[in-house]
């Protein structure tokens, strides 16, 4: 349920953006029909339409994710926390001033937000997040465990940077296919590279004694 409900937002935008700039005049009209009240001028032109309704459809997403979570008594982390402010406040800002830029730096704002925190966790208060999250499951050396934090705080660092040359050098459908599926990738590829870099320093199982019997087969009282 939790890894459906951090893939749903992204989902949505995607689907939303691809159906509708696929179809750009029905968006169009959809848009300032239902709306316009909330674009400057009221009115939302063809070229825009798309990404102004996916970014609607991510923010309701994104609210609804958070919803889910209280209502079934479940702690909001922190980085829903950021996800959700950042998504209301630039999402908005592309929907009134009829500009995809302001969306399309949502994802590198969560991803260095990301990085500051685990950087932050570990340099002032000592606190290894990647050790409290998978400690409990994995027994690693300290050193593999600030290894492992630092490489993530640099791996968000650089996929925020590559989010903006991507959102700024291509279209704005290349963009979208990229937050979708490149990000999603990459992150896939770090991930199971820590793992093999994990299973490098992870204690040997030692095999199970053979119980010993009070007699040998065939040895006589």
């Amino acid at each position: 349920m939790k890894l459906l409900l951090d893939f749903l937002p992204l989902l949505l935008f995607f689907g939303t953006f691809k159906y509708a700039d696929a179809h750009k005049d029905w968006a169009a009209q959809f848009a300032t029909d239902n709306f316009g009240f909330l674009v400057s001028g009221g009115k939302v032109g063809p070229d825009e339409a798309a990404v102004l309704l996916a970014t609607v459809v991510v923010m309701l997403a994104t609210l609804t994710q958070a919803l889910i979570l209280k209502l079934r008594g479940k702690k909001i982390d922190l980085m829903l926390w950021i996800s959700l402010g950042l998504v209301v406040t630039l999402g908005g800002a592309t929907i009134w001033f009829h500009n995809a830029t302001f969306i399309k730096w949502k994802p590198t704002g969560l991803y260095w937000a990301m990085a500051t925190v685990f950087w932050a966790s570990q340099a002032f208060w000592g606190k290894n997040l990647i050790k409290a999250m998978l400690g409990a499951e994995l027994e690693l050396p300290d050193f593999v465990w600030k290894t492992l934090n630092r490489a993530w705080v640099l791996f968000f660092a650089a996929l925020g940077v590559l989010n903006i040359y991507v959102a700024y050098n291509y279209s704005t459908s290349a963009w979208a296919n990229f937050k979708a599926f490149g990000t999603t990738g990459l992150i896939l590829v770090f991930t199971l590279a820590q793992g093999i870099y994990m299973s490098r320093y992870l204690p040997e199982a030692k095999p199970d004694a053979a119980p010993e019997d009070a007699t040998k087969e065939g040895e006589k009282p």
